[in-house]
């Protein structure tokens, strides 16, 4: 089986689990153990792979925040776009300070699939959970600048641990203190725009000047196919996720976190 095809499934995982709260980085790691044990995929793409198709997704998605983000440029004088832009800009630098200490430290992510089932379970019960503590609770739908620095808090610990979801994350902290689903979501998304988009651009300049000693060169038609489908699906996928969460919790996919945790533990080793 030719690489591209395996490319092309990596781009329509990481387009459909980007923003939606199941993990990316752990069903992309999972899924390319698998493709490679059936010997569709020669070798692991890497971790800039996974980074630069996850900007493909973040900048599809941009169309659907056209007025937020018009907002955010033209507006930005009024007091209530103000504090929304400085709540954003304090939750991505939060996240973008830390994260750039661990890159000078050389983190890499865990690659160990039991690890990242447990971060997928644990995430899963906490969604349940907190969805029963929510029933018939008010939520309001301001954020505050506690919520900012729980997002922030929230896109480093998906960082550090695959499994947990960046978007996951920040959801349910942002619940837990009580934002509207909506308005969660809306939050985690835009502060994810610019995590993202800055990691893709450190890891491509990185690439692109400093390579690593004996490493092979990158397949930039690979990773640019896979950023494209992911694109083109995380546009789709966003579409559905932004109407779904007007009306429904976010159980399911608290019901979905804990059967794939299970699943990968029992068959993947």
């Amino acid at each position: 089986m030719p690489d591209w095809v395996a490319v092309i499934i990596l781009g329509i995982i990481e387009g459909v689990t980007e923003f939606v709260p199941i993990s990316s980085t752990g069903h992309l790691l999972i899924a390319e153990r698998c493709l490679i044990a059936v010997k569709w995929l020669s070798k692991s793409p890497g971790d800039l792979f996974n980074v630069v198709i996850q900007c493909g997704a973040v900048l599809a998605v941009l169309p659907l925040f056209s007025v937020r983000c018009q907002q955010l440029i033209f507006r930005w004088r009024e007091t209530e776009t103000r504090g929304y832009l400085l709540k954003l800009i304090l939750a991505f630098g939060l996240t973008g300070a830390v994260g750039f200490v661990l890159d000078k430290k050389g983190f890499r992510l865990e690659e160990n699939p039991r690890p990242i089932a447990w971060a997928l379970m644990v995430g899963g019960v906490a969604f349940l959970v907190v969805e029963r503590w929510l029933r018939n609770k008010p939520l309001r739908d301001e954020v505050t600048w506690t919520m900012a620095v729980a997002v922030g808090v929230g896109q480093l610990i998906a960082a550090i641990f695959p499994g947990t979801s960046r978007s996951g994350s920040t959801i349910l902290f942002s619940l837990v203190l009580g934002l509207s689903r909506p308005a969660a979501t809306e939050f985690s998304f835009l502060v994810g725009i610019p995590t993202m988009l800055s990691a893709g651009g450190l890891k491509i300049f990185k690439a692109l000047h400093h390579p690593g000693a004996g490493a092979p060169p990158e397949h930039w038609g690979s990773v640019l196919l896979a950023a494209v489908v992911a694109a083109v699906v995380s546009f789709a996928v966003v579409k559905w996720f932004l109407r779904y969460v007007q009306s429904h919790t976010f159980e399911g996919f608290g019901w979905y976190r804990i059967a794939l945790g299970v699943l990968i533990l029992v068959f993947i080793r």
